[in-house]
């Protein structure tokens, strides 16, 4: 049995709904007999361990980027397929490498940016995986392995997509297509501002495709129209110039650890809630969403109580949230009676649709200093900022990528939220304002993106699929 035929439980691959053209029925039949393919070609991705981070080998990144092209260059529609670096920032460094397609439009038909990333996030330890994260598996209906979804998956929807496009019209279609597979998204997108500017004339688009977000559930489609952005950095307490023993001097002098877990705790309220005053909150109508589904989906703990007011929702997608992602300091096994000159912390902060990540900074900076406990030295290092989004839904290709999504999926498409950032999002409207920009996803809420036993529902990849296939089809035939 194939694994498309493992998965027709959960499909819609096998009806043609009523009133559908002969191209857009040809493209639902070229996405069904081409699943395999995807499928195979989606795990020979994720054989490649192309994390962008740099403790690790750059070389995965760029044999991940070589493999896209290769995909790419498979498919003999695009006027040239490259891989391609930019600069970070000012400085004289290159980013991971990228591929960047091209193929100009004709007879006055649109062009389409059809956006994914190649690289994936660490894989965390082994132990925690059950199997191995870059051996890619099938149970249940899911393939699981580190960057099956997130964002590999994306990948493969566009070439598929693009595959069906040219078995329904004929690979002399009219539409304009500027592929961009970038290398270094769960890295930052650190060289993206550089690599939009440095080809911005190949990648001149009237709808942009951002293959890397979310669905409602395994049977409902959603379209992502706000995103929290972000800022991130590194948090230093000191208040010793060096260690000393805690039995001689514990009780007189604080330690780094005490000034740090006194000054993290200021950062929420008794609820949970943010405690910052300047962070602000996005009033925006959400669907029911109880706090059932929430302790299903997030895996909260035997009772262990949900943090924070207001609907659930409300606390994912539209107010800011903070979260302490790591400290360095002594283990547990290595514990001395010794008090810690300095502690350092990473932090993460999610901030609202509609506010400036740079204002939300200066809140989380300003609240920091004013709050360091005992007069401990506080320095805030590396820090990352990425604006929030908020999608105009009027426009109209969001009403195709909603109409594609019902047609494909046998249900409406939710307007959806995401908790998560994607913050080169506002570097494509800065430099692309008249584009609309679409973002979507071939992730459901047990996919764990980012987390031990990530998992591709196979069902959702091929309606996610068919989605874009048949908006590239309807885009082929406007003018």
């Amino acid at each position: 049995m194939t694994e498309s035929e493992q998965t027709q439980d959960t499909n819609t691959g096998g009806s043609v709904l009523g009133g559908a053209s002969a191209t857009e029925s040809a493209a639902r039949r070229a996405v069904i007999a081409g699943l395999d393919q995807a499928i195979d070609e989606l795990k020979a991705l994720v054989r490649i361990p192309s994390v962008s981070w740099d403790a690790f080998d750059p070389q995965h990144v760029a044999a991940s980027a070589e493999a896209v092209a290769e995909l790419v260059r498979g498919l003999d529609v695009f006027d040239t397929v490259q891989i391609k670096q930019a600069r970070i920032g000012e400085a004289d460094v290159l980013g991971q490498p990228a591929v960047l397609a091209t193929r100009a439009a004709r007879n006055g038909r649109p062009t389409v940016m059809l956006y994914a990333h190649h690289d994936v996030q660490p894989p965390g330890k082994d132990e925690d995986w059950d199997s191995a994260p870059f051996d890619p598996v099938t149970r249940s209906g899911r393939l699981y392995g580190r960057g099956a979804a997130d964002d590999k998956a994306g990948v493969m929807a566009h070439v598929a997509s693009i595959r069906a496009l040219v078995a329904a019209a004929g690979a002399d279609f009219d539409l304009g297509l500027a592929l961009f597979i970038e290398g270094e998204e769960e890295f930052g997108s650190r060289s993206f501002a550089n690599f939009l500017a440095d080809n911005r004339d190949e990648l001149a688009a009237d709808v942009i495709v951002v293959a890397d977000s979310d669905n409602w559930d395994t049977e409902t489609p959603a379209l992502t129209v706000a995103l929290r952005g972000n800022v991130t950095f590194k948090l230093s307490v000191r208040t010793l110039k060096h260690a000393s023993h805690s039995g001689m001097f514990g009780g007189a002098v604080p330690d780094g650890m005490l000034a740090m877990i006194r000054l993290l705790a200021t950062l929420h309220d008794e609820q949970g809630s943010v405690a910052v005053a300047g962070l602000n909150r996005y009033e925006m109508e959400t669907p029911d969403y109880d706090e059932a589904q929430l302790r299903l989906e997030a895996g909260l703990a035997d009772g262990v109580s949900p943090i924070g007011d207001g609907t659930i929702l409300s606390r994912l997608w539209a107010q800011p949230a903070i979260t302490v992602t790591g400290i360095d300091a002594p283990t547990v096994a290595n514990a001395s009676n010794t008090l810690s000159p300095e502690i350092a912390a990473r932090v993460s902060v999610r901030v609202a649709p509609g506010q400036d990540s740079a204002d939300a900074y200066r809140a989380v900076e300003e609240h920091v200093k004013a709050n360091a406990p005992f007069g401990a030295q506080v320095v805030i290092s590396e820090v990352d900022q990425g604006q929030p989004f908020l999608v105009d839904t009027s426009g109209w290709a969001v009403a195709e990528a909603k109409r594609a999504m019902k047609d494909a999926w046998g249900a409406e498409p939710v307007e959806a939220g995401i908790g998560g950032s994607i913050p080169f999002i506002s570097d494509l409207v800065r430099v692309f304002p008249e584009a609309e920009i679409l973002v979507t996803g071939v992730e459901d809420p047990d996919s764990r993106a980012h987390s031990p036993n990530e998992s591709l529902h196979l069902g959702v990849f091929e309606r996610a699929i068919l989605t874009e296939a048949l908006l590239l089809v309807r885009l082929n035939e406007r003018a």
